[in-house]
């Protein structure tokens, strides 16, 4: 669902590998040895992703990978927790306000939509139901 594309090439210059990502300007890493590239991207996409979530700003559907692409997965609580923070946006709730309908309270809202924090997928599926919205699971042989 939130599995992103990114690229990385060599520097010279500064004999570093650089990793950028097509569907965010702002956020890019450098990595030191090739077999760290994979490791470097996915940490520097978590850390974009808690500062969207933090700034409350939308978090765009990732693009279709392109040649010499490498692909970023993310687990599937975070991509829930991603999915709820845009509804959230989308439908102009508030964690108060989720907190009152979930009956919990402001610490745990701030848990369930923290994509370093575990959740219970039954916490986030309530929480989207409440929004509106539904989970819909599916697994893909890879390729």
């Amino acid at each position: 669902m939130f599995n992103y594309p990114a690229t990385s090439h060599f520097d010279e210059e500064s004999e570093t590998y650089e990793i950028t990502y097509r569907d965010f300007d702002n956020i890019h890493a450098v990595a030191y040895t090739e077999d760290d590239i994979e490791l470097e991207a996915s940490d520097i996409l978590h850390v974009g992703l808690e500062e969207f979530i933090s700034s409350k700003m939308p978090i765009p559907m990732p693009s279709e990978p392109q040649s010499g692409d490498f692909i970023v997965y993310l687990p599937p609580i975070s991509c829930l927790k991603i999915a709820l923070h845009n509804a959230m946006l989308t439908t102009k709730t508030k964690k108060a306000d989720l907190a009152r309908k979930m009956n919990l309270n402001s610490a745990q809202i701030e848990r369930l939509l923290d994509i370093n924090q575990t959740s219970k997928i039954d916490s986030l599926e309530q929480a989207l139901y409440l929004l509106g919205y539904h989970i819909a699971i599916s697994v893909h042989k890879q390729r």
